[in-house]
């Protein structure tokens, strides 16, 4: 009886869970192996690495370029993530919440298209627009506004760009939440005097609650890993204006050829995404 049961829960499970361990799990436990030794890609630690113990951490943080590019992570990630994905996303939902069909449709497809262009893509689209012979500056020209974009506001550029092509996940969440609001409860708040603002932080905002909490930690989570887009756009330039901690792990192990010491710095990312989801996760489930 017991074996039937187990069979019936684990085997559905099983491919799942292998595929969890090979490209979840796998990974993560040979980077933890990895950065404890000076593994590089060429020279004799390419084949043969040395176990170094705790050099690489204790070289890390003696490191002034982790703690700017940790700065600067966090930064582009409350900028483009929390303010960005998620302010503008909610707003967006709101405002269209009750407005006509066709309205609702054509905002809906603007957005969801940055969205579902492969990253590549949308880099490419971004830097078309923001490099001195782009989109924007052919409109600025006209009034002496025409600049580098990419050079003179290189974090901010990367910061409206990953809202840009993100807000659309936020926006639909919160469609989605916002249809779960009974109308009863905004329509008695409305006789009773309520002005908009207020039926959204009274009424509709600790309906949603748990979406907002949600949709914070998951765009969090997926704004800390944004690589592709920064390096097309300026590559951690100029200078490291826009190093992250995924481009600072990539200048180290690929650039520099210290394997060992790029996959410390990715134990160092994933404690921090895996702080935040800690934070999150304990908030929500205060919200039970």
């Amino acid at each position: 009886m017991r074996g039937a049961v187990l069979s019936r829960w684990l085997l559905p499970m099983a491919p799942a869970v292998l595929l969890l361990g090979l490209f979840v799990a796998g990974p993560i436990l040979w980077s933890g192996y990895v950065s404890f030794t000076n593994a590089a890609l060429t020279g004799a630690a390419a084949t043969s690495p040395d176990f170094v113990g705790l050099e690489n951490f204790r070289r890390l943080f003696a490191d002034p370029a982790l703690w700017h590019s940790a700065w600067l992570t966090v930064v582009f990630t409350v900028g483009s993530a929390v303010i960005g994905q998620n302010g503008l996303g909610l707003l967006i939902a709101v405002l269209t919440r009750h407005r006509n069909r066709v309205l609702r449709n054509a905002v809906g497809v603007s957005v969801v298209s940055a969205w579902v262009l492969p990253e590549l893509v949308a880099a490419f689209a971004l830097y078309a627009f923001l490099n001195p012979e782009g989109t924007l500056n052919a409109l600025l020209g006209a009034v002496g506004l025409s600049q580098d974009w990419l050079f003179s506001a290189p974090l901010l550029a990367i910061v409206l760009g990953n809202a840009w092509r993100g807000t659309a996940f936020s926006m639909l969440v919160y469609q989605a939440a916002l249809s779960e609001v009974p109308t009863e409860l905004t329509e008695a708040a409305e006789v009773d005097g309520a002005g908009a603002l207020r039926r959204f932080r009274h009424v509709t905002l600790p309906v949603i609650r748990r979406s907002v909490l949600t949709n914070l930690m998951l765009v969090t989570l997926q704004t800390l890993g944004v690589f592709t887009l920064i390096y097309v756009l300026t590559a951690g330039g100029p200078g490291d204006a826009t190093q992250t901690l995924p481009l600072l792990m990539y200048d180290e192990a690929f650039e520099l050829d210290e394997i060992g010491y790029g996959a410390t710095i990715s134990l160092v990312l994933l404690a921090v995404g895996a702080l935040f989801a800690v934070v999150y996760a304990r908030t929500l489930r205060e919200e039970v």
